[in-house]
């Protein structure tokens, strides 16, 4: 698996069981081919007429790395990948794929709820791991919505529910970049504009938050019950779910008044797979005591080229400021291939720094270790 040769310390590091901070369910049923190029595709779109999405650098590392482990030789077509993938049916192919990823502990991002996902003890499971619930506060604000008949009462629902929620968590995520930006108004709305917005957001309530000043008490909330339940609290940045506000806003460099302000009250603050701006994320990882920061679904989905983000990653930011997350969502392959293109980019980075003598072998093997499930392990409190 790894792709160079490194001192036996380093090796195992790299190859000890991983605590993947990030991660979301996976699909329990059979899926057509149309339904799987829909999810190793960020867009949710189609392939353009006569092309395919298995001609992407995902695809291509699906057909490389996850054919043999369902059995086929590497790079099998995508016909006989996806007959192959059938004829096992969901349940094996899920167990196959997330076992062979190597993971100790699994942090489920159940922001996105929905019968046909596996669960988090499912995902558990399957991958025979442990697993734990981080809270995706979007998700819980659509279910009070729902539910709430007054402005008021969406108000007292929601404090509520979220801080029922995450007493069983052991943290909490929004996509408020994705949803109107990371350049939003960093204070706290006042009570008469979440009023008038609530009654605004219950005229339709099926719609996905996108209002601002929601979004902004949803999240002062969120701070309020991590601060209290020493929770760290995600953010999703750069590259992930379509954005509504444009790819552009979800820079975290554009929330630097957001993290200082959230600094003496200790609350962690971990931006998730930021590319293209893992640099700037690595620079408030850098400057701001309570900030962390992975790559995710960065590296899973740039596949061979992602030796050089993984690079960039160790370009600045504290050792101890770096997560791995696989960023799976949807299918077990991209769980797998999180875990794959991390081990054998670090691998690849740790390599050429023992060769270059910055680093002792022990060096090497400590940063792994602390990447790996050290950090995630004392951030989170496993």
């Amino acid at each position: 698996m790894l792709p160079v040769d490194l001192p036996d310390t380093v090796r195992d590091a790299l190859l000890a069981p991983l605590v993947d901070h990030h991660c979301h369910g996976v699909r329990r049923d059979d899926l057509s081919r149309a339904q799987f190029e829909l999810l190793i595709n960020e867009g949710g779109c189609p392939a353009p007429p006569g092309t395919t999405h298995f001609d992407t650098p995902i695809g291509a590392a699906i057909r490389r790395w996850c054919a043999p482990v369902l059995g086929l030789e590497p790079h099998a077509p995508p016909a006989v990948y996806l007959a192959r993938r059938a004829d096992l049916g969901a349940d094996e192919v899920n167990r196959l794929l997330l076992r062979a990823a190597g993971v100790g502990a699994l942090l489920v991002d159940t922001g996105m709820e929905g019968a046909e996902l596996l669960t988090a003890a499912e995902l558990a499971r399957h991958g025979d791991a442990s697993a734990n619930e981080v809270v995706g506060i979007e998700q819980i604000e659509q279910d009070v919505v729902e539910m709430a008949e007054t402005a008021l009462d969406y108000m007292d629902s929601l404090a509520e529910e979220l801080t029922a929620r995450a007493a069983r968590a052991i943290g909490m995520a929004t996509v408020i970049g994705h949803r109107c930006g990371l350049d939003f108004d960093p204070s706290r709305p006042s009570r008469g504009s979440v009023i008038a917005a609530a009654n605004r957001r219950l005229s339709d309530p099926k719609e996905p938050l996108t209002d601002p000043i929601l979004l902004r008490h949803l999240l002062w909330i969120a701070v309020d019950v991590a601060r209290d339940r020493g929770l760290p609290l995600q953010f999703h940045a750069g590259f992930g779910d379509p954005s509504y506000s444009g790819l552009h806003r979800t820079d975290p460099a554009r929330m630097t008044t957001f993290v200082r302000a959230l600094q003496p009250a200790g609350v962690p603050v971990v931006l998730l797979h930021g590319y293209p701006f893992h640099r700037q994320a690595v620079y408030l990882a850098g400057v701001f005591p309570h900030v962390y920061v992975d790559v995710g679904l960065a590296l899973t989905h740039s596949a061979a080229g992602s030796a050089r983000i993984m690079d960039e990653l160790l370009e600045l930011a504290p050792f101890h400021k770096l997560l791995f997350g696989s960023g799976c969502h949807g299918v077990a392959e991209t769980g797998h291939l999180g875990t794959l293109y991390f081990r054998r980019t670090l691998a690849a980075a740790l390599k050429s720094r023992l060769d270059a003598g910055e680093w002792s072998a022990a060096d090497a093997a400590r940063v792994a270790h602390m990447i790996g499930s050290g950090n995630a392990r004392r951030v989170y409190r496993l």
